[in-house]
């Protein structure tokens, strides 16, 4: 019997939004474990996909007939919910995306190349997804500056003491991750923007991990950038959002060329829309988009508190269960953390135990997770990640537990 773990949080029936979950993987009842490399997607996400195709799908913006009209206002309405979501001070703030990946990417372009010098410097952490790491090495290596890394502690954490130790006068960007997809970290982003600030640097938040998971308040963080993706929390793949602060976007150069970020194109010069357009050049990805604004409101329906006390509980007793297997090292034991139990076990490969578990219908991540320094600083090759959502439930972790103490046993 499943089990609820907040009280206003009807585990059951959330399980019945997702119709992914009711199915068998190699004769076995599902049990999804890898929701920070994606969360599935409830119904109203589904079928506002499946709306917009068949009902109104038409091109926006640029359009006076009325399915150009019903798509624009549905396209603008995810952006009203998402101003709302993240608490951006204003609408034109929120600029779609593909994701994570592609926000980071814009800034370190549109604004890395526009005010970065030779001898700057960039600071990230050691815990970095690479989408956090690679935009910033190639800016770096095209203007010359220096990126410079604060170091991870053996529970994975960061000490503000090192982020003031790195943050200095030649520093222009300060970018971190809100929650570490490989060991569930929470940094203290709001406190490292301050010190950013402190030296006239600029602070983007990487939020991929954390917007399904965490109280996301831009204002209140004071940071000028947070970027984050669709995908992970209950939306479609292929979106997401830049926010960023209207001064410092007006003073950035677009990131691409083409239809809907111009105001007037001519041979002999272009000028260029104003924000959020002037960064969304082309046709978007209005369906999922459109079906974005669902995936918002569903998170608001639950609500974000009850959402956090299930998963934290859902940790605990996954941390709990799994420190009776012999050989078990986990990382990341931050005191905050998000719904990730990133751990290794002697003597057992993670490609090997993931294998396993797959077969017994457990979908768990195996590898480096898109972190390799991070897994170089601690000396292993990966880990196997479990990851929970608010569709998890107790009895699928105790099934999970009792299926790796089987596998244990077959390699001792």
């Amino acid at each position: 019997m499943s089990v609820a773990l907040a009280s206003n949080i009807d585990i059951n029936s959330i399980r019945k939004d997702f119709p992914i979950l009711d199915q068998k993987v190699n004769g076995k009842p599902l049990i999804y474990f890898d929701n920070a490399a994606t969360t599935q997607k409830p119904k109203s996400v589904i079928e506002a996909l499946s709306e917009y195709y068949s009902s109104y799908n038409a091109n926006i913006h640029r359009g006076l007939h009325t399915l150009a009209e019903k798509a624009t206002t549905a396209f603008e309405d995810t952006r009203k919910v998402f101003q709302k979501f993240i608490n951006a001070n204003e609408v034109e703030e929120v600029i779609f995306t593909k994701g994570t990946t592609d926000s980071i990417n814009l800034v370190a372009n549109a604004y890395g190349r526009k005010f970065l010098e030779k001898g700057d410097e960039i600071v990230i952490t050691a815990m970095e997804h690479h989408s956090n790491i690679v935009p910033w090495q190639m800016i770096a290596e095209e203007k010359g500056a220096v990126l410079k890394i604060i170091p991870v502690n053996k529970k994975g954490e960061i000490s503000l003491d090192d982020v003031k130790a790195t943050v200095n006068k030649n520093t222009k960007i300060v970018s971190v991750v809100y929650a570490s997809n490989s060991l569930g970290t929470v940094n203290p982003v709001k406190e490292i923007a301050k010190i950013a600030h402190d030296h006239d640097a600029v602070m983007l938040v990487d939020g991929a991990q954390a917007s399904s998971h965490c109280i996301v308040d831009v204002q209140d963080l004071d940071c000028d950038f947070y970027a984050t993706s669709g995908h992970k929390m209950y939306g479609p793949t292929g979106c997401g959002i830049l926010y960023g602060k209207r001064a410092i976007l007006e003073e950035m150069n677009p990131y691409q060329g083409g239809g809907e970020m111009i105001n007037n194109v001519s041979f002999e010069k272009t000028t260029y829309n104003d924000i959020p357009y002037k960064f969304e050049a082309g046709t978007p990805n209005i369906a999922d988009v459109v079906a974005l604004k669902k995936a918002a409101e569903y998170i608001n329906n639950i609500g974000k508190d009850n959402i956090m006390a299930h998963e934290k509980a859902l940790t605990a007793h996954a941390h709990e269960r799994l420190s009776e297997i012999p050989g078990i090292n986990f990382y990341g034991t931050a005191d905050d953390k998000v719904s990730v139990v990133s751990f290794t076990i002697d003597n057992v490969h993670p490609y090997d135990a993931g294998l396993m578990l797959d077969a017994k219908g457990i979908a768990v991540r195996t590898g480096h997770h898109c972190t390799q320094p991070l897994m170089e600083h601690f000396g292993i090759d990966g880990t196997i990640r479990a990851s929970f959502s608010v569709y998890n439930t107790i009895d699928e972790i105790d099934f999970f537990v009792d299926s790796l103490k089987d596998i244990v046993a077959k390699f001792s």
